[in-house]
This record gives C-alpha cells, sequence and structure tokens, in this order.
C-alpha cells in the first residue's frame, strides 16, 4: 500500500495508513502542496511559488511566507529523517519539485494517466480492458477539484480536470452505445449534464440513447431538454446535427448502430497501470475487513459476557 494516498477530488484530504494526516489544516500549506502536486512533472522555481500563492505581497515577505509553508509542510510529511530518495518533496535552494520515485497515490494522477492513454482513442474503439480502466478511473471524481477553493490557479486546474473527466465518460458514452448497453450509457450521459448542463453533444447522444432503448418520447423530451440549455446558458439555439437527429427521431426512422467485436486482449501499458490500482484498493479493502472482524470479535466478547453474566443471575435466584 502507497505511503500517502492523496485525494483532491472534492474535499482536499491527505490519509497515511488509513488515518487523515496531521498537520494540514493551514490553507497555505495544503495550496502549497496541491500546486506541486499539479505540477509535480517537473521543478519549479521558489521565486515563482511565492508569487502565485502570494500574490498580494512584497517578494520578500512571499519568500519567507514560502519558506514557513514549506517547513510546516515538510513537518507534517515527516521526510526530514528519511534519505533522501525516499522523501516526498525535493527541496533546494532555489527549486522545490515532488520526488517522482516516491510512494504516494494521487486521484488526479490515476485520471490524467488514464487520460493519456485512452486520449487518441474513440469510444466505440476503446477495448474491454481499457473500458474497464476508465470505468474505475471515473469514478474516483468525487467532486470538482479541491471544492471550495477559489483561486486563480485553482480555478484554472478544476476546469482542465473537468473537461479531462467529462471526455471520458463522452468516450464511455460511445463505448456503451456501440455495445447496444444503452441503459448504462444513459448513466454516463446523465452524470455529464449534471457538469455541463448545456453540453450538446451530450444531449445528442442521450436522444440517441433514449430512442435505441425504446424509449421515443424520452428521446424527444431529450431534444427539448436541450434546446431549454442552449437557450439559457448560451442563447443558442441547437445545430443542424441535433436538429436533424431529433427529425429522424420524430419520424422514427433513427438507424441503429452495429454492434462491434469486443477485444479481451490487453496492453502492456493498461495491465502496467491496472494492476497497482487493484493491488491498491484490494489492500484497502484487505484494512477494513481487518477492522470490521476486530469490531465483531469485540462485539462477540461483550454478548458472551452479558450472557454470562445473566446465567449467573439465574442460577443465584432463589427457587420457588
Amino acid at each position: 500500500m502507497p505511503k500517502l494516498n492523496i485525494y483532491l477530488f472534492g474535499k482536499f484530504c491527505v490519509r497515511r495508513n488509513e488515518q487523515v494526516l496531521e498537520g494540514l489544516d493551514a490553507r497555505k500549506v495544503q495550496e502549497l502542496f496541491c500546486y506541486l502536486l499539479l505540477h509535480r512533472n517537473h521543478a519549479l522555481p521558489r521565486e515563482t511559488l511565492a508569487s502565485i500563492l502570494w500574490p498580494d505581497t512584497t517578494t520578500l515577505l512571499s519568500r519567507k511566507s514560502l519558506r514557513q509553508a514549506l517547513w510546516q509542510l515538510q513537518s507534517a510529511l515527516g521526510t526530514q529523517n528519511e534519505a533522501t530518495s525516499e522523501r516526498i518533496l525535493i527541496v533546494e535552494p532555489e527549486w522545490i519539485r515532488l520526488n517522482p520515485e516516491a510512494d504516494f497515490w494521487l486521484d488526479v494522477g490515476v485520471v490524467e494517466h488514464a487520460f493519456d492513454v485512452a486520449q487518441k482513442v474513440p469510444g466505440k474503439e476503446l477495448d474491454t480492458q481499457l473500458a474497464r480502466v476508465l470505468q474505475d478511473v471515473v469514478q474516483l471524481y468525487q467532486g470538482p477539484l479541491l471544492e471550495g477553493w477559489y483561486t486563480d490557479w485553482c480555478i484554472y486546474e478544476r476546469e482542465r480536470l473537468q473537461g479531462i473527466y467529462l471526455t471520458l465518460l463522452d468516450k464511455l458514452m460511445g463505448y456503451c452505445e456501440a455495445r447496444l448497453d444503452y441503459e448504462t450509457g444513459l448513466l454516463y450521459g446523465m452524470r455529464i449534464l449534471c457538469y455541463d448542463r448545456a453540453r450538446e453533444r451530450t444531449h445528442r447522444r442521450l436522444m440517441r440513447l433514449h430512442y435505441l432503448n425504446g424509449d421515443r418520447a424520452a428521446a424527444l423530451r431529450q431534444y427539448e431538454q436541450c434546446s431549454t440549455a442552449l437557450e439559457e446558458e448560451l442563447n443558442a439555439n441547437p445545430s443542424k446535427g441535433t436538429v436533424a437527429i431529433y427529425q429522424q427521431i420524430l419520424a422514427d426512422r433513427l438507424d441503429e448502430p452495429d454492434p462491434i467485436s469486443i477485444s479481451a486482449e490487453p496492453s502492456l501499458e493498461i495491465s502496467e497501470y491496472l494492476l497497482p490500482c487493484i493491488l491498491n484498493r484490494l489492500l484497502q479493502l484487505q484494512a477494513t475487513l481487518s477492522d470490521l472482524q476486530n469490531q465483531l470479535g469485540q462485539s462477540i466478547q461483550v454478548v458472551e459476557e452479558a450472557l454470562a453474566s445473566y446465567s449467573l443471575l439465574a442460577q443465584a435466584q432463589p427457587v420457588g
């Protein structure tokens, strides 16, 4: 199991051995750590970090604040006494970066890696192995990045990662349609509209999926929802492509897709990515089951002691 599990989607959280890591309560310490995590592939100049995280102070004060936050972060991570190669942070006089060899798990990193692998693969051409990876990965998106933070750099990263998440859902919609799994495809589409109700491409796919699933009325209502969302959000009308699909459904003549063959052969790259994720989840489950077993054993002991007490009381009662 990784030394640290770091969650940036939704509420910020860092866990060590399934326990929330203490010492990261200060917002600026959190911001410093998160910024380094989101830019973990290269070293960052101290001056750049100071100016981004403390933009409203002088250079002297911002660098001082950076030193203080960095000291707090290192103390919370408890890496000062570890070998340099094992530390999460690599700190140099003018540069700071995440150690690429450090033992930590990051939800954002998992999502970005899956996106890199699947980026150039259309949804309908996903093989079974890659589709399973994406199905697991989208479950990690527990909400917008660092929900409740409104700094400029965070808003930019939030929009970028939400775009990746919606793209992965879109690929899964295509995968489901190609394999005639219309109901699951509909669920993915609804999740997309929760974050972007005016995403016209998703409305078109939902129209198709409703119709192919045998619900023509729902397909027609989806078009009305699309028209309303576009007007309210963008002051625009549906595109010609969307109108064309609507007219085909209205005429009850939308063509059904041909099912495609499903390849079960995994690529080496996917296996190398997926297996550590599976191992991590199994180890977490093992720890949870161990805790439940301990609690169950304690509860059984309490009940047994209570039964023994009742038995002794019953024996002590006078007869007649």
